[in-house]
């Protein structure tokens, strides 16, 4: 009979031992920033009826994107991301939630794409979202621009120091008509803009020159890049208006705390998503990355789902792809994660073994992370090899003799030296006291 393959499927992720320890200790501090910022932490169905997934009517369409599949007459699939999710919730539940609405999620999502290097198909991703209905203030932005930084700098010493950027697509909106562009005109260069830094200048002008078909229009696209937006000041009210809450709010980023923040009004993110102020976070130590984080406002955020109007802000950050990425490349130190277990209990012979348990259940009743090695009859040399290779920093050796006289043999597997200790004592050992 041929074996059946061990690998997982391509573009789903399998970690070690020591690199899930360190996922989770990360994941663990960060989640711990959303819990003291009030963040309600959800966990949504990761299978949602089709029609919540998408607007579209063709299934051909999108089942090349997405994990689609059909029991009876339902069609069903698994979710992308968490803001869909997010919208039938608190669309379904508005008499029972207090507004604004905080709301964060750290659970796998699922895309159909083809597999390549930094993008999976299934991973884990964490998002914070704060909503209001019928209004939200910018301020919520900066907030969340805020808790965003602050869990990435509960990582530092893994991932490094971070950087945000700032731009506004009202600023953008304002410009165009001030331009008199064509909404067909307006689409297609917001996608050059997306595209601006992938591009190189060369193409992104070609590119405005063959869509707008007008040098002047061209040349004041290109100038918000090279002089910045100060110089549409008073060209029209909304250019007013949008510039100020562009200037207002790295103020109120700066109040915050925020640091290493810059308006970059290249950043566009989601052009059929977001309708306000957007951002983007980079690692400056892993530029190779990309984004790590990054997010915006949407006018709507439940629009298919109910009348009222429920705006909100939310960001997700690449919790596999940062983790993973930096894990395989050597990036992240490991050697603290090596090991979970602090004392192994080794047993020198089944006549032993009850005194043995008695040994590990005070241990791990004084909270001690305790592991036993119940193959009693097993040489010593079995078994305190199988402590060196799990790391363990003491070994705890219950022989005839440890049994006789109620106390435990304490070897400490860093130096060497072994003592007789009472199980007190062993506690007291291990602790440090």
């Amino acid at each position: 009979m041929d074996l059946k393959p061990t690998k997982p499927l391509s573009g789903f992720i399998e970690l070690l031992p020591v690199q899930q320890r360190c996922f989770d200790e990360c994941a663990g501090r960060m989640l711990n920033v959303l819990r003291v910022a009030g963040f309600n932490q959800l966990d949504l169905p990761a299978v949602e009826r089709a029609e919540v997934l998408t607007d579209k009517d063709n299934w051909d369409e999108i089942e090349t994107q997405m994990f689609l599949f059909q029991k009876g007459d339902t069609k069903m699939g698994l979710r992308y991301d968490g803001t869909v999710g997010l919208s039938r919730y608190v669309a379904g539940h508005l008499n029972d939630l207090t507004f604004p609405f905080r709301a964060s999620q750290f659970s796998k999502r699922y895309r159909g794409e083809r597999a390549q290097r930094g993008r999976y198909r299934e991973f884990y991703q964490m998002d914070m979202d704060i909503m209001g209905i019928n209004s939200l203030s910018t301020n919520y932005d900066a907030e969340i621009i805020s808790v965003i930084q602050r869990t990435l700098n509960s990582v530092s010493e893994f991932i490094g120091e971070n950087a945000v950027r700032v731009g506004s697509r009202p600023f953008w909106d304002a410009l165009f008509d001030y331009l008199e562009m064509t909404d067909a005109q307006k689409k297609d260069v917001f996608v050059l803009i997306d595209k601006k830094d992938k591009m190189g200048d060369a193409d992104f002008a070609e590119g405005l020159r063959d869509t707008l078909g007008d040098d002047d229009k061209e040349n004041e696209i290109k100038s918000v890049f090279t002089d910045g937006y100060s110089g549409f000041l008073n060209k029209s009210d909304k250019l007013n208006l949008a510039i100020s809450e562009l200037t207002d709010f790295m103020k109120i980023l700066s109040a915050f705390g925020v640091k290493n923040a810059e308006i970059d009004l290249a950043i566009t993110r989601g052009l059929a998503y977001y309708t306000g102020l957007v951002f983007e976070f980079k690692l400056l130590n892993h530029p190779e990355l990309g984004t790590a984080a990054g997010g915006g406002r949407y006018a709507d955020l439940a629009g298919k789902f109910s009348k009222n109007k429920i705006i909100g802000v939310g960001a997700a950050i690449g919790f596999s792809r940062i983790f993973v990425a930096l894990m395989e490349s050597g990036a992240i130190d490991l050697s603290r994660f090596e090991s979970l277990v602090d004392v192994s209990v080794l047993c020198m012979g089944n006549e032993n073994l009850s005194y043995a348990v008695s040994v590990l259940n005070s241990l791990r009743d004084a909270n001690i992370a305790t592991v036993a090695y119940l193959d009693a009859e097993k040489k010593f040399k079995n078994q305190i090899e199988y402590a060196d290779k799990i790391k363990t920093r003491f070994s705890a050796i219950i022989g005839e003799t440890e049994v006789k006289n109620q106390v435990v043999a304490l070897k400490n597997m860093v130096t060497g030296e072994q003592q007789s200790l009472s199980v007190a004592d062993v506690i007291k050992m291990v602790r440090g006291e």
